[in-house]
């Protein structure tokens, strides 16, 4: 695996807390506002003005979005998914495959509630594997997502382990990796952090700030290990590569720089070539950051999500 990659401090943060291929999704059908309880998400709903719907990553809540929601809900109808399991009860996250029951009731969702309701297709932002779920939505159900924003994800997170990588050849290493965090289901819990766990902690891998440290290392703790380690396993043997020019919405990405982790010139050959076959792509670089943009680099963050969002 190749040393200190920003996206790979998200494998960290899945071995300190680490869930499922499946029967059919249970789509969200009710669009009863402000909040939907669905099988796999529950989605809070807040604002008014265009549709942004917000997905956040491995073991991470809705409230990774609650700095953008402050800012954003004046302005925009937001639309929070949180996965089941990531802080609240796993339900039927619990066993089984997640990902992908868990993008169809994303899809279904904004089909259900928004575009079928006769508005135009949802600004979608997804952060890590809400990046690769927003880019499985766009390329399968390309009339859902008007424009799409991936912050510091791949198409095949595979490659990070081994340039030459395939979905196939990743399985054993990745069931090896979900078993080991899913032991971890019955182990006691650390109690909630209240002071910065240090650069050098898990947490460290994901954020640079000590703010951005403890927020992370909470929802750590608070993720249901079970959860973690079946997304962790459906995200690394998912190779989206070959669907990309599925894609017709524009597609924005945003991936972090820190100079203490990787040179500028290595990161952008990380990310960039991964998304060759989208039609309408931009990427931008967002120095000084880890994983957690919007934690580490929110005025960033903040420019970056509202130039795309007045596109």
């Amino acid at each position: 695996m190749r040393k200190l990659v920003p996206i790979t401090g998200l494998l960290a943060l899945l071995f300190a807390d680490p869930a499922a291929h499946a029967q059919a999704a249970q789509p969200a059908n009710s669009c009863t506002w402000p909040r939907i309880e669905g099988s796999r998400i529950t989605i809070e709903v807040e604002g008014d003005g265009p549709d942004v719907v917000l997905i956040p990553g491995l073991s991470s809540p809705r409230a990774v979005w609650g700095e953008t929601a402050q800012r954003l809900k004046d302005r925009y109808r937001l639309h929070l998914v949180q996965v089941r399991g990531f802080g609240d009860d796993a339900g039927v996250n619990a066993q089984g495959p997640v990902l992908e029951p868990m993008m169809q009731e994303v899809a279904d969702y904004i089909d259900d509630c928004i575009t079928n309701a006769g508005r135009p297709a949802p600004a979608v932002v997804g952060h890590s594997l809400g990046g690769l779920t927003g880019l499985m939505i766009a390329a399968r159900a390309p009339h859902e997502v008007g424009r799409l924003m991936v912050v510091d994800a791949v198409p095949f997170i595979g490659t990070i382990f081994a340039p030459g990588a395939t979905a196939e050849l990743m399985k054993p290493q990745a069931e090896a990796m979900a078993a080991a965090m899913r032991a971890q289901y019955d182990a006691p819990k650390p109690a909630t952090p209240v002071a910065d766990p240090g650069p050098a902690s898990m947490a460290g891998t994901m954020s640079n700030t000590p703010a951005g440290r403890i927020a992370v290392a909470g929802w750590m703790h608070g993720a249901d290990p079970r959860v973690s380690a079946q997304l962790f396993y459906d995200d690394l043997t998912t190779d989206l590569r070959g669907e990309l020019g599925k894609i017709a919405a524009p597609v924005t990405l945003l991936y972090a720089q820190d100079d203490s982790v990787m040179a500028a010139d290595a990161a952008r050959q990380a990310f960039e070539p991964q998304y060759e076959g989208i039609a309408k792509f931009k990427a931008q670089m967002v120095t000084g950051s880890r994983h957690f943009i919007m934690l580490d680099q929110p005025a960033a963050f903040a420019r970056a999500l509202d130039a795309f969002l007045a596109e």
